[in-house]
């Protein structure tokens, strides 16, 4: 056994057998296995932003078989998805990849500027599918973060009594925040922070610009010379905020880009210690061939700063 994957579930001091079965079961998948680092598909984007917004680029990934595939050929860790697509293929896949069920989403057909995900599934949901773990976002900086917090801290509970792992999608948006508040580094790290006290076992937030909101926290990090100027610096004081590093982080992949932009970014976080990626359109978007060369190469730089 891996003394990394023993180390990592050192940490979460609180949880029962099952929950680190499945910590492990994710820790010790695909081509990362044992390294404590992590390679997530995630595709929730249908739902998100409807099908021809993410599958018309790359036609085979109408059908969620493909998705499976994907993750599974490239020796993903864990596959997440909302309900239909994970039930879609739960009885072929069932057992070949850890699976996170993402159990909130929103919908582009209308918007506003403090959203709140609907509830979409449920841990008897995830259970029943054969999950690792169950999925939740929330919106830091929405008049509606209170609600989901409160959804996430009932959810959480369940899911923990469960055997289940919380993975939390902490993206700050909303009236609070300016758009590129979004992604200051004093926000993400505020939201990697916010999660953690909310009971997350992994991390999920967007890689950080050297940007910062909030008046208060500019005169904190001018104050304590707190390094931000590249992404390597922010993304190891975002990891700091998840209570010292004892808590995953991993950053999502974002908008579709070249790959050379892609791997240069992954390069940065990787060099600030990031958990690993959870990569959707910029994998999913690409042919098959084209996905796998991507993910591999994301995979070894992960691997290389071990």
């Amino acid at each position: 056994m891996s003394s990394r994957v023993d180390e990592i579930l050192s940490w979460y001091e609180s949880d029962n057998p099952g929950v680190l079965k499945n910590l492990r079961w994710m820790m010790d998948t695909g081509a990362l296995a044992g390294t404590g680092k992590f390679v997530i598909l995630p595709v929730d984007q249908g739902f998100e932003h409807g099908p021809a917004r993410s599958f018309a680029k790359n036609a085979p990934g109408y059908d969620p078989h493909y998705h499976f595939e994907l993750a599974i050929q490239a020796g993903c860790n864990a596959y997440a998805a909302p309900l239909g697509f994970l039930e879609a293929g739960a009885r072929k896949y069932a057992g070949r990849i850890p699976l996170i069920l993402k159990l909130n989403n929103s919908d582009s057909l209308f918007s506003n500027s403090d959203p709140k995900p609907a509830i979409t599934g449920s841990v008897d949901d995830a259970l029943r599918l054969g999950c690792a773990a169950i999925g939740f976002t929330i919106y830091p900086g929405s008049c509606e973060r209170n609600e989901m917090y409160m959804e996430l801290r009932e959810i959480a509970e369940e899911a923990k009594a469960a055997g289940l792992a919380v993975v939390v999608w902490s993206y700050p948006r909303g009236s609070g925040l300016s758009k590129d508040g979004e992604t200051a580094i004093d926000v993400a790290a505020y939201a990697a922070q916010i999660a953690a006290q909310l009971g997350a076992h992994v991390i999920k937030v967007k890689p950080p610009t050297e940007k910062i909101e909030q008046d208060a926290a500019r005169k904190v990090y001018e104050a304590e010379k707190i390094a931000i100027g590249s992404l390597a610096e922010r993304t190891r004081h975002v990891v700091q905020a998840a209570f010292g590093g004892r808590r995953i982080v991993i950053f999502s992949g974002g908008a579709a880009k070249g790959t050379d932009e892609v791997l240069e970014e992954i390069r940065g976080l990787a060099a600030g210690g990031a958990f690993g990626s959870i990569m959707g359109r910029n994998a999913f978007q690409r042919p098959m061939p084209e996905a796998l060369k991507l993910l591999k190469s994301v995979q070894d730089i992960y691997r290389s700063a071990e």
